[in-house]
């Protein structure tokens, strides 16, 4: 979804031949996995991480092309919504000090990104959601000017036969509302984790990053306020599983199958079963046809790229032209620093090369269901979610990160060999956070608990004290306005 198209619109011949392509480089995946052509190499690590941009009112400031042209960095793109931006890592192998390497990388590219926006008059800004943010931001003239964006747009409002979008987000309080476009996705912004795994393993690796995600999201959450409602600890979730829904109201929108979900299952026996899925449950959204080889699985590629699960199976390329599995961790939010988006990248990374080592695979410690339903929870709740894990008696979020969880996320960063002092600072910085219960949402709702539903002052108190990367449990700010 990251390249540029030319159609937009499509005619029932280019459908038919999109799904031709896209079957015979499904079946083409499997034969050259039989073959042993794809990367078995060590793990790799990489981020993306989405930013909002900010006027001198901490609102949206849509000038995300001039933006980029003044950073001119071509890890940097453009996002959905024309506030946003996407900045992005190398891959870097998993191993020594891969963490406070790609934490000085990040800062590095930070830095640029503040300049440049600051150049312009504006900020630059990581949040789960934006509290400034209102509906008249997310109207169609405030998209990228691109055509994959209005292309999207028109086929997903297609599929739904002209039904406008239906938002409905009961939490803390309740937000109901329509909206006639895919720009309710823009409001969500993330930091997505990548992990590069050998084929063979991949599966597993897919199952144990389904485990961790609730955890993860739990000690993550930094989205509580949506268009002024207090909702979930990270309304994120359901925010981006309603917004670019294909389906209808009630039941048919809910099932198993959606394009933004948790998925429908395990892994069994190979990744590839995700893009056989694919394959036969999704029609195309974007039915581009290219003349390239079968073997870049472009129309595979494509297609994957308008399927959203939380942990989503990627095939890539490196720099010879050999094909490689990726998982992609997209269930956290963006901030609230960087410090705190590698402490969470350190859990998951030893989390879940701790879970490949349970006897019979990680999917052996609990059911999907039991995996999807604690995700729901701990997006919902957060710190304080019941969650199941391996036993039938629920245990609160934090209880299980500090007791059960760090230690085998110790565990698998020393099988990963990952240096000693970046194990200790960033998994450090991950359990004093969960150990104090502040997150960036508990920080968020204190903040508005002692100044009211200020999004302007709370946007700039949270933007202020990320400039100076501290981690989100040292900051103050519930008893002082910035």
């Amino acid at each position: 979804m990251g390249q540029e198209i030319q159609q937009t619109r499509f005619s029932s011949r280019d459908f038919a031949r999109f799904r031709e392509r896209l079957a015979a480089e499904t079946r083409l995946a499997r034969e050259m996995a039989a073959g042993g052509a794809f990367d078995a190499g060590p793990p790799v690590a990489g981020f993306e991480i989405e930013v909002c941009l900010l006027d001198a009112r901490e609102a949206p400031a849509p000038v995300n092309a001039a933006f980029l042209e003044r950073m001119d960095d071509p890890l940097a793109t453009l996002e959905l919504a024309r506030f946003n931006v996407e900045l992005n890592t190398r891959p870097h192998p998993l191993e020594g000090t891969v963490l406070s390497s790609l934490h000085r990388e990040l800062t590095a590219t930070w830095r640029r990104a503040e300049a440049a926006a600051e150049s312009m008059g504006c900020h630059a800004f990581m949040t789960g959601i934006l509290p400034t943010l209102d509906p008249q931001h997310l109207r169609p003239a405030g998209m990228s000017d691109m055509k994959r964006y209005r292309a999207l747009n028109r086929q997903v409002l297609q599929a739904r036969q002209g039904r406008p979008i239906h938002l409905d987000i009961k939490g803390r309080e309740h937000l109901v509302m329509d909206q006639r476009d895919v720009m309710l996705e823009a409001a969500t912004t993330s930091f997505q984790i990548h992990l590069q795994t050998p084929l063979d393993t991949a599966h597993r690796v897919y199952n144990a990053a389904i485990l961790a995600s609730a955890p993860l999201v739990a000690a993550a959450a930094n989205a509580p306020f949506l268009f002024g409602r207090d909702l979930w600890d990270e309304t994120r979730i359901p925010l981006f599983e309603q917004a670019v829904e294909t389906g209808g109201y009630g039941d048919v929108a809910r099932g198993p199958l959606r394009r933004v979900s948790f998925g429908s299952g395990f892994a069994r026996e190979s990744i590839l079963e995700c893009f056989e899925e694919n394959l036969e449950h999704f029609p195309p959204l974007l039915p581009l046809c290219e003349d390239a080889p079968p073997e870049q699985f472009v129309h595979l590629r494509l297609h994957n790229g308008t399927l959203w699960r939380w942990n989503r199976p990627l095939i890539g390329f490196d720099a010879s032209g050999r094909p490689h599995i990726r998982i992609e961790h997209r269930g956290i939010p963006a901030g609230p620093t960087l410090v705190d988006s590698l402490a969470n990248a350190a859990f998951f990374y030893g989390l879940v090369e701790d879970l490949l080592t349970h006897p019979g695979g990680p999917e052996g410690i609990m059911a999907f269901a039991t995996a999807r339903d604690n995700f729901y929870q701990a997006a919902r709740l957060g710190l304080e979610a019941p969650l199941h894990w391996e036993g039938d008696t629920p245990m609160k979020a934090r209880d299980l990160i500090l007791d059960r969880l760090l230690p085998r996320a110790r565990h698998g960063l020393r099988r990963l060999g990952l240096d000693a002092g970046d194990r200790d600072d960033y998994l450090g910085i991950l359990a004093a956070r969960v150990d104090s219960g502040q997150n960036g949402a508990r920080w968020q709702r204190d903040f508005a608990a002692a100044h009211g539903r200020d999004a302007t002052a709370l946007v700039r108190a949270c933007r202020q004290r990320q400039t100076g990367d501290r981690p989100v449990h040292t900051w103050d700010g519930a008893e002082q306005r910035a």
